[in-house]
């Protein structure tokens, strides 16, 4: 469908006043390759906000479609924002596919902009269960370093000098949130991640790493497999038959994280932040996240204390820090604590090395399971 000049202006004028930073363009979709006999395909294209979305969409069309991913490799998507030109091209786009869960700050701004009657909107999330961080099923990691420390301290007071405690334990670990966007911005250089931004948004309390349960990235490529039907009937069957090996691959990978977890000395795990829930959850396993949602956030010196007495009365045997941001703070707990440390990926997206080395959801997973593995045994 041909767009008209006032709707590329108005998509560049409402982009202008919601972006907050400057990042790599996407690159626009080549055109069609020739079929044997000279005409032109036709393919949809089709743009995806991360990269576990990519990954899938790619299985699932294969060469029917055309897929961009709009965030670069090597950038954090937790604070990404497009450019002007990147949302001018997603308006001419048959499919815009999104995560859903809090991730992509920018996407409700996006899709408010898109003509819907040309680019089919789908929410790979609508209808999964997401997580909330920070209440009792997934504590910050401070937090539970808190409880501990508090009940060493206290086991032998009274049941009412315990519950005070507990309270200005609770103020206290209130105030330090009331203060963590001053403390953020006192340390904006120290959490840049090298992309021109400084990690101050606010991701809410959702977890919105729901592709590291591959039983839930299974679900996700579903609905988009479903989508790509409607939208390209013609090619239902293909499309139908690549979901099938892609699920047959995610379910795999689920039994042998099943296996792996169910074999494993320990079910606690630390991690630089809170993107592990549902992987936790849906094996059993416990994360202690270092810090929240929001990757760049950093505990106080007492915390850190706190931590590293955590590390070593629990028996934890490696600190895990992720790719993409700053390893510093898991590495000075664990260098502390005289522990290991080891990478655990939540695959918000790959490396340009990751590219380099043919690396994919799969593989990279295999990895995480691998670094799991050793966490939990040794």
């Amino acid at each position: 469908m041909r767009k008209t000049k006032q709707a590329i202006l108005s998509w560049v004028a409402a982009v202008a006043l919601a972006g907050c930073g400057t990042t790599s363009t996407p690159s626009t979709p080549s055109a069609p390759a020739p079929q044997e006999g000279g005409a032109a395909a036709e393919k949809l294209t089709v743009y995806t906000t991360i990269y576990p979305l990519e990954y899938v969409t790619k299985r699932i069309g294969h060469d029917l479609i055309e897929v961009v991913n709009i965030v670069p490799p090597g950038v954090e998507p937790h604070d990404f924002e497009p450019t002007a030109k990147d949302m001018v091209a997603v308006t001419g786009a048959d499919m815009f596919i999104y995560n859903g869960s809090g991730l992509e700050l920018w996407v409700d701004k996006a899709v408010a902009n898109l003509d819907t009657n040309h680019t089919q909107v789908v929410n790979t999330t609508e209808g999964i269960e997401l997580i909330h961080v920070g209440g009792d099923e997934e504590g910050h990691a401070h937090e539970h370093a808190d409880e501990h420390d508090h009940d060493h301290e206290h086991a032998d007071e009274h049941a009412d000098e315990h519950a005070h405690a507990h309270a200005d334990a609770h103020d206290e670990h209130a105030d330090d949130h009331a203060h963590e966007d001053e403390h953020e911005h006192a340390d904006e250089h120290a959490h840049e991640d090298g992309h021109g931004h400084g990690h101050d948004h606010d991701h809410g309390d959702t977890d919105p790493h729901v592709w590291l349960d591959p039983t839930l990235l299974k679900a996700q490529a579903e609905t988009i497999k479903g989508a790509l039907v409607a939208k390209d009937p013609a090619n239902a069957s293909a499309y139908e038959a690549n979901y099938q090996q892609l699920a047959d691959d995610l379910d795999q990978l689920d039994r042998d994280f099943q296996e792996m977890a169910a074999q494993a000395a320990k079910k606690e795990f630390m991690v630089s932040h809170s993107a592990f829930s549902y992987l936790a959850k849906r094996y059993n396993l416990e994360q202690v996240a270092i810090s929240g949602l929001n990757p760049a956030a950093e505990p106080s010196p007492s915390q850190m204390k706190q931590l590293v007495e955590y590390v070593k009365e629990n028996q934890i045997s490696y600190v895990l820090f992720e790719t993409l941001v700053s390893p510093k703070v898991a590495e000075v707990i664990a260098r502390e604590a005289g522990v290991k440390t080891a990478t655990l990926n939540p695959l918000e997206g790959l490396t340009a090395e990751d590219v380099q080395a043919g690396k994919d959801y799969l593989s990279i997973m295999r990895e995480n399971l691998e670094t799991l593995r050793k966490a939990l045994n040794e």
